[in-house]
């Protein structure tokens, strides 16, 4: 039987965490800096243990004015830093809930400019090496941060996005662009779908692409975020795809 994880990016004040910790099997947790804090953190890792959820912590830049959604050039011991902390804090709350983080999935901008920055994306890996080698790292299919992992020695979780489009190098579209976001549920659900059977995705510009989707990003914020979710799931179940964590 074929299976697939589903993830949502939690702990970032958007209401929905309790509900949601109901309906995935990964659980990004962020970590401070972007969004959330430690009480909110503490809460979604309780809601992740009574559902039998994993946890990954979900770094981001130091943005919280903008989300975490602004590109920054962070000279490389400051990134470092920041990256650290907000490993260092995850461990430590998960400890004493008494559980373990199993990945690390950064957040927003971050994520987005490791995914085309090798550069970027090896300091990223090396963090995370250096903080703790069994952790795998979540990322992008194809991009320069998952790249980066395989070549460090880590373990990789490769990511596609239920309800983003894509450009033809495998990217997604940037937020700025109006057709960034799959409004329609049909069309996010047929595209979940094509990425876990036939490992492509349709392009912008009329092409595709090759994906590997070991985990489906669900964005978490919205009041529609719940019965999304539950959507795709049942289109899993009824496709044979079984949710579950690798």
């Amino acid at each position: 039987m074929m299976q697939v994880d589903l993830n949502a990016d939690l702990a970032e004040g958007c209401g929905n965490d309790q509900a949601l910790l109901q309906r995935v099997s990964s659980a990004n947790i962020a970590c401070g800096l972007h969004a959330g804090n430690a009480a909110e953190m503490q809460r979604a890792l309780e809601w992740a243990k009574l559902n039998g959820v994993r946890i990954g912590a979900h770094p981001g830049y130091p943005d919280r004015e903008n989300f975490g959604r602004t590109n920054m050039d962070l000279p490389e011991a400051e990134l470092r830093a920041h990256l650290l902390y907000q490993l260092g804090a995850m461990q430590a709350l998960c400890r004493a809930q008494g559980m373990e983080m199993a990945y690390v999935k950064p957040h927003g901008a971050l994520y987005n400019q490791a995914a085309v920055n090798r550069a970027l994306a090896d300091i990223v890996v090396d963090c995370v090496r250096q903080f703790d080698p069994k952790l795998k790292l979540m990322a992008l299919s194809g991009s320069q941060l998952l790249e980066a992992g395989k070549a460090a020695g880590l373990g990789v979780i490769s990511e596609v996005f239920a309800d983003r489009r894509y450009l033809s190098n495998g990217n997604l579209v940037p937020r700025s662009r109006p057709d960034a976001q799959i409004e329609d549920d049909d069309e996010a659900i047929a595209q979940v779908l094509q990425m876990i059977r036939q490992g492509t995705v349709n392009t912008v510009d009329g092409g595709e692409v090759a994906v590997c989707a070991d985990s489906i990003c669900l964005h978490g914020d919205g009041a529609h975020a719940l019965v999304f979710a539950d959507k795709i799931s049942d289109a899993l179940r009824a496709g044979g795809i079984a949710v579950k964590a690798g």
